[in-house]
């Protein structure tokens, strides 16, 4: 098998551009992402999907964030609408685990009839009561048991009907005060505390990806997570997961720095992949010149994760969406 790009890229509109696709040819990303840019109907969703994969040698995964709630990219009449996931999870109580699958089967469904084969999520990042509204309402939780069962939950419907599940935001971006979006969050809590934060990412450690966080952990590194060497090794040490790790989107601005720099950083630490979302042409060709194609280790991960991806299960799709709204 050719060696991937060390690159997941998005693109800039509802089409491919022949730049566009000149330059995917050559770089031959891992995979690619789509945003609520890339969307207008199911037709054109399907063709711009079939026009990704015909630019690399390989079935290229194309990922999503589609959460549910705030965070979904694909919207009714082309998607399901659904509560944000905590708030799923307190309307569903003890059936919560049981109403996440049943969410996350009908998404994957929802996703691989559009074309698409990746979702980011689960996000097993455990609520705290400081936790950032950007993320408080998307956590399945407080506690993290539960949040680890809800987790296994949610891939699991993901995975059954096709669809890789990427977990994150490794190794735990619960604790955040602030959106890092926009600025470098920084958790104090000494490694003791930790623990709790890292119980769910163990718990899912068999998951075929993974993405980093971006935020500082200030007892074991003054780096963020992305872009440290010991959060790296953490991950794959401590918290023992052995998939594919990509980083969050490289170009968000809690991380400060050149593209080019930040992206063979994160290579460096032991990232395997770098994730650039906006589509941005000359964003792009810095990243891919930065990382370059994949190690050897990262392309084993990467191959792996391919074969993960299963054909999906038959259901009934109406069935199941009978059974959720019934919770």
């Amino acid at each position: 098998m050719d060696r991937f790009g060390a690159t997941i890229f998005g693109c800039e509109g509802l089409q491919l551009s022949g730049e566009e696709r000149a330059f995917f040819r050559d770089v031959r990303p891992f995979g690619f992402i789509l945003f609520g840019r890339n969307i207008e109907s199911a037709d054109q969703v399907r063709a711009l999907c079939e026009d990704l994969r015909a630019c690399v040698p390989h079935h290229a995964p194309i990922l999503i964030d589609q959460e549910g709630g705030r965070v979904q990219r694909f919207r009714a009449p082309l998607a399901s609408e659904f509560l944000p996931p905590l708030e799923q999870v307190v309307a569903a109580g003890e059936n919560a685990e049981r109403a996440m699958y049943l969410r996350y089967r009908i998404i994957a469904h929802e996703l691989l009839s559009l074309g698409l084969d990746a979702n980011c999520a689960p996000m097993v990042d455990v609520a705290h009561k400081g936790t950032h509204p950007f993320l408080k309402n998307r956590c399945y939780g407080y506690d993290s048991d539960s949040v680890s069962r809800i987790g296994r939950a949610v891939a699991d419907g993901l995975s059954d009907g096709g669809v890789l599940p990427v977990v994150k935001h490794m190794p735990g971006h619960g604790r955040a005060v602030v959106d890092s979006h926009f600025d470098l969050p920084t958790v104090a809590a000494p490694v003791e505390e930790l623990d709790a934060d890292f119980a769910p990412f163990k718990a899912l450690s068999d998951l075929p990806m993974g993405m980093t966080a971006h935020l500082v952990y200030e007892a074991i590194d003054a780096a963020p997570a992305t872009t440290s060497a010991k959060m790296m090794q953490l991950i794959r040490d401590v918290i023992g997961f052995g998939g594919l790790i990509m980083t969050d989107d490289i170009n968000m601005k809690a991380l400060k720095g050149s593209l080019g720099a930040l992206s063979r950083a994160s290579i460096d630490a032991g990232c395997d992949v770098v994730l650039h979302c906006n589509g941005d042409f000359a964003e792009m060709q810095e990243v891919a010149q930065a990382t370059g194609e994949m190690t050897d280790a990262a392309q084993i991960r990467a191959e792996a994760a391919l074969a993960a991806r299963k054909s999906p299960d038959t259901v009934d799709i109406e069935a199941l969406s009978a059974e959720l709204k019934a919770f």
